[in-house]
C-alpha cells in the first residue's frame, strides 16, 4: 500500500470533515431480479425487443443486436445505425472479447481541416459510420438466431410507431425547435402540424422502416456498398460532406482483446484503444487499490479527494498518450500496478494537485455527450455490455434523405486544433489528431466485471468524457462499498478530467459541508445536474439470479424473465 507519511497525518483531519451525500431525488426505482435473462436500456420498447429475442431462444448477443437496432428507432438522440461504438462480450467460461465499431475519418480528411471551422453540426463533421458492421460482426461470431430475425423487430417499431414517454417527447420538442436549419430533420422528427409532441403520442418513421427492412433482408453490405450506401453518398454530395462510396466500402469493424485489469481480486474487462475507457478505468482502479477506501464513508471528503486525484492523473495520461493504435504507439506501462503505485505516491491527501503540475511536457495555450449504454445477460451467463453513440445528441442533425436515419458528428472527437491544449479542456496533442482512415479517440467504457471466470457486474454509461468516471463510481460502489446495485447506480457521481481543473459533483448543493471541505483541500467544485445513465446488471451468486438496475436519470427500463 502506498501511503506517504503526509497521507497518514491527513487521515485524521479529513475524517473530521466527512459527510455523506443524500440519494439523488430522481433515482427512486428498485432493482429487479430475473432468473433467465434481462436487458437493461434507456428505452422500454428497446429493452422489450431484446427480451423478446431472449424468450425466442436467442442469446445475449442476439438480444444486444436487436436492442441496438430498436434503440435506433426509439431513442434517436443516441441509438443509431449512423454512428459507432464498442461491445464487450463475456462468454460463460470463455475468453472475453470486444467488438470495436468506432467511426473513421473519411479519406479526404486532414489534421487542420477544422482549425478555422468550429461548426459542430452538418455534413462536413460526419465520420464513416461503424454501427451496422459492428453489430453484424458480433452476430456473425456469437449470435444464434438468423440475422433477419433480430433486425425485423426494429422494422415494426419504425413502421407502426412507438409511444413516446415524457423524456422522449421533451427531447424531440427541444431538438426540433433548435434545428430549423435542418428541414429533413424537422420533417422526420417534428409533427406535421408544427405542434409539440406530448407523452402518449406515437412517433412513426416510415423511411427508417424501409432502410431497416433492407438491412434485414440484404444484410450489412447494403449499408456499405449497396442502396443505402448510395443514399449516404448522395446526402454527402448534397451537403458538402466528405464520405465517399470508397470510404463506406472500406470500413471494417474489428475484434479486439479487451483491456484487462484486476481490482481487489475482481477481473475488469473494458474496451481498448481507440477507446480510452479501458486504459483510464483500469489505471484509476490501480491507483485507488493502494488506499483502503472503505475505511471512510463513500462520500467522505477523503474518498472524493482520492477519486478526483486518481481521475486527474489518468485523464492527463489520456491526453498525453491515447489515440488509434493503428496510428500511434501506446505505452505498455499505463495499466501496470507499478506505475499506479508511483501515481498513488504522488497524491497529497492534504491538498489537491494543480492539473498544470502533472504535464509540464504538454504546452498549455492561454486561456458530447449523447451516447447510450445497455447491458444484457442470458440464461447461460453470456453477458454483453454495449455503448454506442452519434457523438452529440442527435448527432450532426443530418438525416439521410429517403433513408430516415441520422448521421453522427463524430469528427468532433478528434483533437481538431493541433498543438492547442488549454485549461478549458481543449486537447491538441498528437495521438488523436485527424488522419484519413483514423479512428477518433473515444471515452466509451462498456465494462464487465468477473471473478473466477464468472460475470459479476455488467455496466457502462453515456456522457462524453464523464463516461469513464461514471463507470468508476459504479464499480467502486459495488466492490468497495458493497452497495445494492440500484443504490450503486443511483448514488451521486463525480467527475474530474484533468482540464478544466474542476471537480464536478452531482447533488453538490445538498452537501455544503462536504463541498466546503473539498474547497479547503484546493478543489474547485462545480455542481452537476446529471452525469451518465448507467444501466447495469449484477449477478447474485447466492440465488443464481440477475439483478437489473435501470438508471432513472433519463427513463431506463429493465426487461427480463
Amino acid at each position: 500500500m502506498v501511503r506517504p507519511n503526509r497521507h497518514r497525518r491527513a487521515a485524521v483531519v479529513l475524517a473530521l470533515l466527512a459527510g455523506i451525500f443524500a440519494p439523488i431525488a430522481h433515482a427512486q426505482a428498485t432493482a429487479q431480479e430475473f432468473r433467465n435473462g434481462v436487458v437493461v436500456a434507456v428505452s422500454r420498447p428497446g429493452a422489450e425487443v431484446g427480451l423478446a429475442i431472449l424468450r425466442r431462444g436467442g442469446n445475449a448477443v442476439d438480444a444486444a443486436v436487436a436492442t441496438a437496432f430498436a434503440l435506433a428507432v426509439t431513442h434517436p438522440a443516441a441509438g443509431n445505425i449512423g454512428g459507432g461504438g464498442f461491445m464487450v462480450i463475456h462468454p460463460p467460461g470463455g475468453k472475453p472479447t470486444v467488438v470495436e465499431y468506432r467511426e473513421t475519418a473519411p479519406a479526404a480528411a486532414h489534421k487542420t481541416m477544422y482549425v478555422n471551422d468550429d461548426r459542430a453540426l452538418g455534413h462536413r463533421i460526419v465520420g464513416v459510420p461503424g454501427t451496422v458492421r459492428g453489430l453484424a460482426l458480433a452476430h456473425q461470431k456469437f449470435g444464434k438466431l438468423p440475422w433477419k430475425e433480430v433486425v425485423l423487430p426494429a422494422v415494426d417499431l419504425a413502421q407502426n410507431g412507438f409511444v413516446l414517454d415524457q423524456h422522449e417527447a421533451a427531447s424531440l420538442n427541444g431538438v426540433v425547435a433548435a434545428s430549423k436549419d435542418f428541414p429533413e430533420f424537422c420533417r422526420v422528427f417534428g409533427k406535421s402540424d408544427g405542434s409539440r409532441w406530448k407523452p402518449g403520442e406515437r412517433l412513426m418513421q416510415p423511411d427508417l422502416a424501409k432502410t431497416l427492412r433492407v438491412l434485414a433482408e440484404q444484410g450489412p453490405d447494403a449499408f456499405y456498398s449497396g442502396i443505402i450506401a448510395d443514399q449516404i453518398v448522395a446526402e454527402m454530395k448534397a451537403g458538402g460532406g466528405l464520405i465517399t462510396k470508397q470510404d463506406l466500402a472500406g470500413y471494417q469493424a474489428k475484434l479486439r482483446e479487451p483491456i484487462h485489469g484486476v481490482y481487489r481480486g475482481y477481473d475488469i474487462y473494458a474496451p481498448p484503444p481507440p477507446s480510452s475507457g479501458g486504459i483510464v478505468l483500469v489505471q484509476m482502479l490501480n491507483i485507488l487499490e493502494n488506499f483502503d477506501l472503505a475505511k471512510q464513508p463513500r462520500f467522505a471528503p477523503e474518498t472524493l479527494h482520492l477519486m478526483a486525484e486518481a481521475m486527474r492523473r489518468a485523464y492527463c495520461d489520456r491526453a498525453r498518450y491515447l489515440g488509434d493504435p493503428a496510428f500511434t504507439a501506446i505505452p505498455n506501462h499505463l495499466t501496470t500496478k507499478s506505475y499506479a503505485q508511483k501515481l498513488a505516491a504522488s497524491i497529497d491527501l492534504t491538498r489537491a494537485t494543480p492539473s498544470a503540475d502533472l504535464a509540464k511536457d504538454i504546452v498549455l495555450a492561454d486561456e458530447g455527450e449523447s451516447t447510450t449504454h445497455f447491458s444484457v445477460i442470458d440464461k447461460d451467463g453470456l453477458a454483453v455490455a454495449n455503448t454506442y453513440t452519434l457523438e452529440h445528441s442527435y448527432g450532426s442533425r443530418v438525416v439521410v434523405r429517403g433513408a430516415g436515419f441520422l448521421l453522427n458528428n463524430e469528427m468532433m472527437d478528434f483533437n481538431r486544433r493541433p498543438g492547442v491544449t488549454d485549461r478549458q479542456g481543449t486537447i491538441g496533442t498528437d495521438p488523436n489528431l485527424i488522419a484519413p482512415g483514423k479512428r477518433m479517440l473515444s471515452s466509451q467504457t462498456p465494462t464487465i466485471v468477473a471473478k473466477n471466470g464468472k460475470v459479476v457486474l455488467v455496466t457502462g454509461s453515456p456522457g462524453g468524457r464523464t463516461i469513464i468516471n461514471t463507470v468508476l463510481g459504479v464499480v467502486v460502489n459495488v466492490i468497495d462499498y458493497r452497495m445494492p446495485l440500484q443504490d450503486a447506480v443511483a448514488a451521486p457521481r463525480l467527475h474530474h478530467q484533468w482540464f478544466p481543473d474542476e471537480l464536478r459533483l452531482e447533488n453538490a448543493k445538498a452537501q455544503a459541508a462536504t463541498v466546503q471541505a473539498l474547497v479547503r483541500l484546493g478543489h474547485r467544485v462545480v455542481p452537476a445536474t446529471k452525469q451518465g445513465d448507467a444501466h447495469s446488471i449484477w449477478v447474485n451468486w447466492q440465488t443464481g439470479g440477475f439483478v437489473a438496475a435501470a438508471d432513472q436519470r433519463l427513463s431506463g427500463h429493465a426487461a427480463g424473465y
